[in-house]
């Protein structure tokens, strides 16, 4: 078997496919997340914590004033940036219980939905005829 067509059979395989199209789902479900969590979830936050903005919260490490918005501190030299991984650790908590909650859904789908036990088929005739036999032997 040649490794084209070996490469052929592994890509159309059922199994890539099916991780292609959840890479690709999870991209754009990540969008949605990063949009709520940016847009939604960080101002509520930010109101409650009397106006304050994560995204703006760093360490300057090349002595930049203070005060300076992250994007201008940036370009004056390096930053530790810690209010941005505050945005981003909300933001995977936030996915991670989205997910959690459709697992969740998922498992309960499939446990309300048992398939019911099939009824065996009647016994055929000749089966039922030998059984007779055999029971007229044994007396």
């Amino acid at each position: 078997m040649s490794i084209m067509s070996e490469f052929k059979e592994f890509a159309v395989k059922g199994s890539v496919v099916d991780l292609a199209v959840g890479v690709i789902i999870g991209g754009a479900f990540g969008k949605i997340v990063d949009s709520f969590v940016n847009d939604l979830i960080m101002p509520l936050l930010g109101k409650v914590t009397g106006g304050l903005d994560f995204g703006n919260y760093y360490f300057a490490l090349n002595g930049q004033p203070a005060g300076l918005p992250l994007a201008e501190a940036r370009k004056a030299g390096a930053v530790f940036a810690y209010g941005n991984f505050i945005t981003v650790l909300i933001y995977f908590i936030i996915l991670a219980f989205i997910i959690f909650l459709m697992i969740k859904q998922i498992n309960r789908l499939k446990k309300e939905s048992p398939a019911a036990p099939a009824t065996p088929p009647p016994t055929p005739e000749d089966v039922l005829l030998l059984r007779q036999i055999r029971d007229s032997l044994k007396k």
